[in-house]
């Protein structure tokens, strides 16, 4: 074995230990084979290329490893990669005067059984009393929880 097929080994081990670490943890296969890959490594120049070759070899190895380890696992490593965008979205948002009960409107999509329904011209997040009402069903609001709206149909 040539010396740049031994590098790619290791190379390729130390790359499987740290997906080990950082990507897939706990399944500890790609980590035993990274492992098993970098020793078969340092083991293939211990025996070609003779001790002084091997133990260089296996110092700089370590070293290489523990470098690597410690620079992926520095939280500034991973500031590029990261997404730094806030959320957007938001839940019902609304005064407690604009919506209570027994208020009408009517459903927008089909609740089942949370969909989007508009009552008092606003559209509004609201969770059915009776699991499943189809869209355009006329509903009328029976409570108002925190910013959770329950409605029934108004047919009932």
């Amino acid at each position: 074995m040539s010396w740049l097929v031994i590098a790619t080994i290791i190379i390729v081990g130390l790359l499987f230990l740290l997906l080990e670490i950082l990507v897939v943890p706990g399944t500890t296969v790609i980590g035993f084979l990274g492992a098993a890959m970098m020793v078969f490594g340092v083991y293939s120049v211990y025996s070609q290329f003779g001790i002084a070759a091997g133990t260089y070899t296996m110092a700089g190895t370590l070293v290489f490893a523990v470098s690597a380890i410690v620079l992926a696992l520095k939280s500034n490593t991973w500031k590029k990669a990261m997404l730094n965008t806030d959320i957007g979205g938001r839940v019902n948002i609304f005064d407690a005067d604009s919506v209570k009960p027994g208020d009408e409107g009517v459903a927008v999509t089909r609740l089942n059984p949370m969909g989007k329904a508009l009552i008092n011209e606003e559209y509004y997040e609201v969770t059915s009393k009776n699991n499943l009402l189809d869209e355009n069903t006329e509903i009328i609001v029976t409570k108002v929880e925190g910013n959770k709206i329950i409605v029934k149909p108004k047919s009932e």
